[in-house]
């Protein structure tokens, strides 16, 4: 199975405590054949979309939803989400991890594929929270 992640990191290739949709760049990474692999990073041109209307604007996250969907994208990390999230997660799984180091972000990716080969597997849309901290906690997102 192939999934592909988009790690949202800052200018120096780091996770900072910002919304997934405020980070500076998306970084790609495709998991197949048992291997994460970089794809490609993008700059995040959605930062500032529609946010002098209104903070976490649902045209910002369609905007990005759109973007990541044509790249393929199946998981989205993040050290914060914002109230986009229900949005977010009819598309994508979303995943919070407490590590700045995108090395170690992807080595813990790696040993938890399994929990998110299943929730592919088992959910088209509406899928669960992954919090990733010193275990992995999968969770409902809540409605607004």
């Amino acid at each position: 199975m192939k999934i592909t992640f988009a790690l949202a990191l800052n200018d120096v290739n780091n996770f900072e405590k910002k919304h997934f949709g405020n980070s500076d760049k998306f970084a790609i990474y495709s998991y197949k054949k048992n291997e994460l692999s970089f794809i490609n990073d993008f700059a995040n041109t959605f930062k500032s979309h529609d946010e002098a209307e209104e903070h976490g604007s649902k045209m910002k996250g369609n905007a990005i939803i759109s973007f990541l969907d044509e790249k393929a994208v199946s998981v989205l990390v993040s050290k914060q989400f914002g109230r986009n999230i229900n949005m977010v997660n009819q598309h994508f799984i979303p995943v919070i991890i407490d590590e700045e180091k995108p090395e170690k972000v992807l080595d813990i990716l790696q040993n938890h594929m399994d929990w998110f080969k299943d929730e592919l597997t088992n959910r088209s849309e509406n899928y669960m929270l992954f919090l990733i901290k010193h275990g992995i906690l999968k969770i409902h997102v809540k409605k607004d």
